[in-house]
This record gives structure tokens, C-alpha cells and sequence, in this order.
């Protein structure tokens, strides 16, 4: 690692290895933006807490060794986008995404009402054309005994249009903070980028990567598919980067 070079922890996809999670993301995001040095480390789920667990205390809640995680390059270890965000913009203030706007804490709430519904429509697809061989078996075994079921059933039982209805309320509102604030500029803050636009593309990138179809049904579902599209167009160039 070079002296001034950050190391991401992220999730493999199958071959071409390229990032996809939701979380991991909005790191990326902020590295890409920032135009901060750094290079990926790809873990596959049973291998996140032997590597992590050396350097961190475990999560309060949640899982307890998570990604993403980075290292920044004073051997500095941090876990969870939330407080790696706040790290990121302590050490590298400039350019800012203005983490304490009541917008973007507002949008960060509103990604999470409007994705986590949708997992039902997710999880299966991504055991069949995301995870790695070596991802697999932890990944389903983990998720089939949280949701006491096998992830096709766990999708024919909450799927559907029960899932679209509970997301619709919050991407509604998500959607109409943007369009008020797109009578300025293309993101969340209008001219200003944000950490709302990473927060909300890397939920846009998880959907597309696991489904194409299903990522034009969610900007179908949004209530304007324009606006949507006009934010990712504009951060189309902190996305390039997403392979190592």
C-alpha cells in the first residue's frame, strides 16, 4: 500500500468482479468524488471477520464485523459507511457533502424505507447471479435461518406488489425532495453535491446490478423517472471506478 493510499473492503460479485452492495457504495462514492487514493480488497463473506476482527471491536448492533470497512493509511481501521463518511470528511474536508444537512439525514432515513422493502424481491436474485462460490453458502445459510424460510419462498411469500407497496411511500417523498431542489441543479442539495446522492445511487447501483429489469420497474415506481435519471447522469463520474 503506498504511504498515502487508502484500502477499501468490499464484496466480490462473480467474475467480472465488480462492486455492488448498497454500503459499500457510498465509500466508494466518497473515495471517487474526494479523488482520494485507494485500492479494494476484496473480502467474500466468511472472510470479513478473521481479516476485520484484528483491528476492530465488534458492531454494537448488527452484524458484527461488516463491509464496508476501510483502513486508512496511519493503520487507522473503520466499519460501517455512516462513521466512515464522518472519518472520510474529518481527514479530507474538501470538496464537502455536508453530512449534518437536515436533507441529507433526511434522504439517508428515507433510502432505507425505500430499499429495505424491496429485499424480498432482491435476495434470491442475488444468490443466484451475484454472490461468489466462496459468498454462497455463508450468505444463503445466514439469511435462510434469519428469515426462517428458503430466499425463493422468503420472495413468493413478501414479493410482489406487497413489496413495491411498501416501499412506494418513501420513494414518493424521496422523489419530491428531489424534484423541488432540481429547480436548481440535478442533486439533492440542487447545485451542491451530497452525501443524499451517494446514499441514494448506491441504492440505485445495488438494484441495477442484481436485476436490470427490476431497476427500471423502481425509476418506473418513483414517480418521476426523469429526475432520477438526471441525478445519475450527474454522478456518472464517481462511478467509473468500481473494479479495484
Amino acid at each position: 500500500m503506498g504511504p498515502q493510499e487508502i484500502t477499501l473492503f468490499d464484496l466480490p460479485s462473480k467474475e467480472p468482479c465488480v462492486s455492488w452492495s448498497l454500503n459499500p457504495w457510498k465509500t466508494r462514492f466518497l473515495l471517487n468524488y474526494k479523488g482520494l487514493e485507494y485500492k479494494t480488497e476484496w473480502l467474500n463473506y466468511p472472510e470479513i471477520a478473521p481479516r476485520i476482527r484484528p483491528h476492530l471491536p465488534p458492531n454494537e448492533t448488527g452484524r458484527a464485523y461488516s463491509i464496508p470497512t476501510i483502513q486508512f493509511p496511519d493503520g487507522t481501521y473503520v466499519m460501517e459507511s455512516r462513521k466512515i463518511a464522518e472519518a472520510i470528511e474529518q481527514r479530507h474536508p474538501s470538496p464537502p457533502v455536508y453530512l449534518d444537512d437536515p436533507t441529507v439525514q433526511k434522504i439517508e432515513r428515507l433510502v432505507f424505507k425505500s430499499i429495505k422493502p424491496l429485499y424480498p424481491l432482491l435476495m434470491y436474485k442475488i444468490s443466484q447471479v451475484i454472490l461468489t462460490e466462496k459468498s454462497y453458502d455463508y450468505w444463503v445459510g445466514q439469511y435462510t435461518r434469519e428469515y426462517g424460510m428458503t430466499l425463493d419462498e422468503y420472495e413468493r411469500q413478501f414479493g410482489g406488489e406487497k413489496a413495491w407497496a411498501a416501499a412506494e411511500p418513501a420513494m414518493s417523498e424521496l422523489t419530491a425532495i428531489l424534484k423541488e431542489k432540481q429547480a436548481e441543479g440535478p442533486f439533492f442539495l440542487g447545485k451542491e453535491v451530497s452525501y443524499a446522492d451517494f446514499v441514494w445511487l448506491g441504492g440505485l447501483i445495488f438494484v441495477k446490478r442484481t436485476d436490470e429489469k427490476l431497476f427500471q420497474e423502481l425509476l418506473d415506481r418513483t414517480g418521476d423517472r426523469a429526475a432520477h435519471e438526471r441525478l445519475f447522469e450527474a454522478c456518472a463520474p464517481w462511478m467509473k471506478r468500481d473494479d479495484y
